[in-house]
């Protein structure tokens, strides 16, 4: 196959679609694995479809080949999500794993996770073990939170970051890191990240007394639930124009898929978390976890489509937050 795929919209017999540049993968500093798609929550806005009824789960075959990967490619990040990662039976084992071999590992934590029956010692587990908490909270108002994520979820939230912050999470010189994230409510681009986090550290501390690191703010991606939402409320064409309008060059430098890998809960390798949503994998097709304890897949061609210009719109977008600090729109 050609080292250099054409993107799906280059395909596309409207003219008027921009195509998505064509980009390279780097060596992988970041292990992303999707532990299933169980969850306690149903989001309007989840690019997986996670929910309590969900039970595709990783099987314990895989689960072992993390560590041995991590230590195989001596990757610096094990970044853990789901569903709901918690929900997986070896989620603690496998955090203990990736700390013994001094890898950084970050949860994925949607907080309300915190007060489910058998998760009573989750934040002191984190806590103990160092766990990077990126934590999503779409706005610091209960009507804005609930509308996004259900009835309730903003003062579960609320309770879990102070929770965390009792811990010790979100206050200097502890080394435990909580980060928050936002997500517009509908088909528009984040505010200014430096900006937003301003307003949130402000209200929730005012509010709640509630302290955290970073804000991330990230795009919502036009795939799964979102995307269904979009049609059905007949925004989806406006807003591929909004994400293909401001799309910028530079943050082709900074996008994550350049340095992470995805992991999919059956083990399947993809350039990013929205890829493994589609369905579209590695250019090698046939990628599984264990390949990458004897190759790194770099240099690979990325595989991109219409749905990557919501990581170049604006100010970027990453599962990091921002890739600039300049204007969103």
């Amino acid at each position: 196959m050609n080292s250099q795929i054409l993107s799906a919209t280059a395909l596309d017999a409207n003219s008027n679609r921009k195509s998505f540049p064509a980009i390279n993968r780097g060596p992988i500093k970041t292990l992303q694995v999707n532990l299933g798609y169980k969850c306690n929550q149903t989001c309007v806005h989840c690019h997986v479809n996670a929910g309590p009824t969900r039970k595709e789960m990783m099987n314990s075959e895989d689960v072992a080949l993390i560590a041995q990967v991590l230590k195989a490619r001596n990757i610096e990040t094990l970044d853990l999500t789901g569903g709901a990662p918690e929900l997986h039976e070896d989620f603690r084992r496998i955090v203990r794993e990736a700390r013994a071999l001094s890898v950084k590992v970050i949860d994925r934590c949607n907080l309300t996770i915190l007060f489910e029956r058998g998760q009573d010692d989750l934040a002191e587990f984190l806590a103990e073990h160092q766990v990077e908490v990126v934590a999503s909270l779409p706005c610091y108002s209960a009507e804005n939170v609930n509308q996004q994520r259900g009835d309730g979820v903003f003062d579960k939230s609320i309770a879990a970051l102070q929770k965390l912050n009792a811990l010790g999470y979100g206050k200097p010189n502890s080394g435990l890191v909580l980060n928050l994230v936002f997500n517009p409510q509908g088909p528009s681009l984040p505010p200014r990240q430096n900006e937003l986090e301003a307003d949130y550290k402000r209200e929730l501390k005012k509010h709640f007394d509630v302290d955290f690191n970073n804000l991330f703010t990230i795009t919502n991606m036009p795939i799964k639930r979102f995307a269904a939402w979009l049609k059905r409320n007949k925004k989806h064409d406006s807003y591929m124009e909004l994400l293909e309008a401001n799309h910028k060059d530079s943050n082709l430098k900074t996008v994550m898929c350049r340095t992470l890998i995805s992991v999919d809960w059956q083990g399947r390798l993809y350039d990013c978390d929205f890829n493994q949503q589609l369905g579209l994998p590695l250019m090698n097709e046939k990628s599984h976890l264990r390949d990458l304890l004897y190759q790194d897949h770099a240099d690979l061609s990325i595989r991109v489509a219409r749905h990557c210009f919501a990581c170049t719109a604006g100010s970027g977008s990453s599962c990091g937050g921002a890739l600039s600090t300049g204007s969103s729109t």
